[in-house]
């Protein structure tokens, strides 16, 4: 039988401002560890430490600008637009644009604190 995910949960985000994190499923909301998909908006001007997860991170950004550092260089991700994430590569998210962005993002697995192993 189908399972109804009424409302997402509120995650507490990590960076130097207020970014929302709306969980749909996932650990927290669905208790699932397979994936997670999640609703994110970021302001302008935001950045969060790197990171060098465990889990390959799909994106796909809704409204405004997703810029994804990397070792290489960087990616500036737009409206329309998708980025993937493998797991074991350092990258960087940021949204310096003033509008910041609007972006859904879905982890296989499923986003853990412990297996995103951010920067120290």
């Amino acid at each position: 039988m189908p399972t109804l995910i009424p409302k997402p949960s509120r995650i507490e985000a990590v960076g130097n401002k207020p970014k929302l994190i709306d969980e749909f499923i996932g650990r927290v909301n669905s208790g699932d560890d397979k994936l997670s998909v999640a609703r994110m908006r970021s302001p302008g001007g935001w950045i969060e430490p790197g990171q060098t997860p465990e889990f390959d991170e799909y994106t796909v950004v809704l409204s405004g600008m997703l810029r994804v550092t990397h070792k290489d260089g960087q990616l500036d991700v737009v409206a329309g637009q998708a980025v993937i994430t493998w797991a074991g590569e350092w990258v960087k998210y940021s949204t310096p644009n003033p509008e910041g962005a609007e972006y859904i993002a879905i982890c296989l697995p499923a986003f853990s604190p412990k297996t995103v192993n951010r920067d120290a």
